[in-house]
């Protein structure tokens, strides 16, 4: 199939920052696109060919949205399984597969997986209510500390929360969740797998994120980690592992935990591209979303090695400022050599919202930590 300036139509179901840099690709390539999200301000709007707002998680709207569609991918993981399948049995393709979705949503039927599959992960218990927590922990079922975690509808640390008594468990909403061990972790590590529709796998490095400790929110995504190389080949293998189970196409985005003892063990994991792949834009020969555009359509995947050391830095709302968005002192940053900031293009801002980010770039690594955390000092995203 001819995909370059011709009548095939893809579909990006979610118009956020994701999706804004998947058209980067596609407008590049001139392929067609179709995108649709709940907001009418959405980033990708003013990108693709064909924006139209509906409810991600509506089977009909899904439906409707994809059936004329040649292939459809995601760049969010809360969208309607049911149509997706239905759309799928239909000839359109989806990718990644209804299948792969359908084991990914739901954090409990995710870490099943991990189990069923021998694939290293805190041990954790399921509940089909928060409130029936309290009586594991009455019973002896569950201890404290651990993480509870709500099964479907997280996202950048919302939906997750450290709980150390049962005054932490006030106020969480009463819906599925896990209870899953706390785990003093030495590092908080991810790698990013690749594999097309013709079984075509490569995996981007090992990196390093550091986390804001309020808002559990990835700060610095650093590339390649600072780890022992045993470490990091260990990481890896427990990466592909997952990819080859899970059976997806496009990108992978494995998050895994370094214990004290230097075993890897699964954190989540997100079937697009990802937070931790940003870096990529300027500091990969392939970049995470030219390499996903590549995956879903079964062309040759590109050289995820990178050419320089790689920092990103997340830029997000400011405590204490809520509505149009100012990016204050950005002319100081862009005077700085390898610095390179990307806006998202929402319009409001709110606290610890992802407004942007910016990747720093060097040949040494050290020298790139103390640009990123100069720039993270610099740049405030505030209201007018």
């Amino acid at each position: 199939m001819t995909y370059f300036s011709s009548e095939f139509k893809l579909g990006i179901l979610g118009g956020g920052q994701l999706g804004k840099m998947m058209l980067y690709v596609t407008r590049k390539w001139d392929i067609y696109t179709r995108v649709m999200d709940p907001s009418e301000d959405a980033p990708c709007r003013m990108s693709c060919n064909d924006f139209r707002v509906g409810d991600l998680m509506d089977a009909e709207t899904v439906y409707d949205f994809g059936k004329d569609l040649d292939l459809l991918t995601i760049e969010i993981e809360n969208v309607s399984v049911d149509a997706l399948e239905k759309l799928e049995q239909e000839g359109v393709k989806v990718y990644p597969p209804s299948s792969t979705l359908r084991t990914i949503q739901n954090k409990a039927t995710q870490k099943l997986f991990y189990t069923d599959h021998d694939i290293p992960t805190a041990p954790f218990s399921r509940f089909a209510y928060t409130s029936q927590i309290e009586d594991s922990l009455s019973n002896g079922g569950l201890q404290f500390p651990f993480v509870w975690k709500s099964a479907q509808f997280g996202y950048d640390g919302q939906g997750v929360k450290v709980v150390r008594s049962l005054e932490d468990l006030k106020g969480l909403p009463n819906v599925e969740c896990i209870a899953e061990e706390l785990i003093p972790f030495k590092n908080e590590l991810a790698v990013i797998v690749a594999r097309n529709s013709t079984g075509q796998v490569v995996n981007y490095p090992v990196v390093e994120m550091e986390f804001h400790p309020e808002a559990n929110q990835v700060e610095y995504v650093i590339c390649p980690a600072r780890i022992d190389p045993e470490v990091a080949k260990k990481a890896v293998e427990v990466a592909l592992k997952v990819s080859k189970g899970l059976g997806h196409v496009g990108l992978l985005a494995v998050e895994l935990f370094q214990t004290q003892e230097d075993d890897i063990l699964v954190n989540e994991v997100a079937p697009r591209p990802h937070n931790s792949g940003h870096y990529s834009i300027e500091a990969s020969y392939t970049d995470q979303f030219e390499q996903h555009i590549r995956a879903i359509l079964g062309l040759p995947l590109g050289n995820p090695e990178s050419k320089l050391s790689g920092i990103m830095v997340n830029l997000v709302g400011a405590e204490g400022f809520r509505g149009d968005v100012h990016y204050e002192n950005m002319e100081e940053i862009l005077e700085i050599d390898g610095v390179t900031p990307h806006v998202y293009g929402k319009k409001q801002t709110r606290p610890f919202r992802k407004m942007g980010h910016v990747t720093i770039v060097d040949t040494n690594m050290e020298r790139a930590r103390s640009t990123a955390e100069k720039v993270k000092k610099t740049v405030r995203v505030i209201s007018k």
